[in-house]
């Protein structure tokens, strides 16, 4: 089932956010939304990498032990971590503790930092790639690719400023995480189309 979900309360969801708890909270108050600034973002590319061959949910679930690990997913403060703060992240269980994500979350902190001397900034940057708005949402989950032309430019983009764990279908991700697009299906009460602007929460 792909399509939008009418749940217990009335209200049409994104199938994969129709149930109780946090993706459903997730789904109605994050997923879609415009996202902006630097560290917010440095915070959703870390997570989208760590949610990399897993369930959105496992990552969901440990996101504030992803915060409290990560020193609020600060650049400055990742970007200084070293062989010390590697074992200490490894040890801890609260976290995904994949050493090669555990450091592609350090590299990309300091190349956030590094885009300063290109005179660019993580989000004019990241926003650059975000494509015009849909017409009409889509009918159901088989019309939303996993990549596009946008997401493998965002890809190659941050590729070539030495980011890690930034593929298409990350970025794509990443686009539709942060309001970069819309991929709320039709039905849903978060999708937007041609009879008016989305409603509810």
């Amino acid at each position: 089932m792909t399509a939008a979900v009418v749940g217990p309360d009335g209200v049409g969801r994104c199938p994969w956010g129709a149930g109780d708890g946090l993706l459903a909270e997730y789904h109605d108050t994050e997923w879609g939304r415009a996202l902006r600034g630097r560290d917010a973002l440095f915070e959703r590319i870390s997570l989208e990498a760590f949610q990399s061959g897993l369930s959105w949910l496992v990552v969901l679930r440990k996101r504030p032990a992803f915060r409290a690990a990560f020193a609020g997913f600060d650049p400055e403060a990742v970007a200084a971590f070293g062989d010390d703060d590697v074992a200490r992240l490894l040890a801890d269980a609260g976290i995904v503790r994949n050493r090669a994500k555990i450091a592609a979350t350090i590299a990309n902190a300091r190349a956030v930092l590094g885009l300063a001397e290109r005179g660019e900034d993580l989000d004019t940057l990241l926003w650059s790639f975000a494509p015009p708005p849909r017409e009409a949402p889509p009918a159901d989950f088989s019309d939303v690719p996993a990549t596009t032309a946008e997401s493998t430019a965002m890809a190659t983009a941050l590729r070539a400023r030495g980011f890690r764990f930034v593929g298409p279908t990350t970025c794509y991700a990443l686009m539709q995480a942060t309001g970069m697009v819309d991929d709320h299906v039709a039905g849903c009460f978060r999708a937007v189309d041609a009879a008016g602007p989305r409603s509810g929460p």
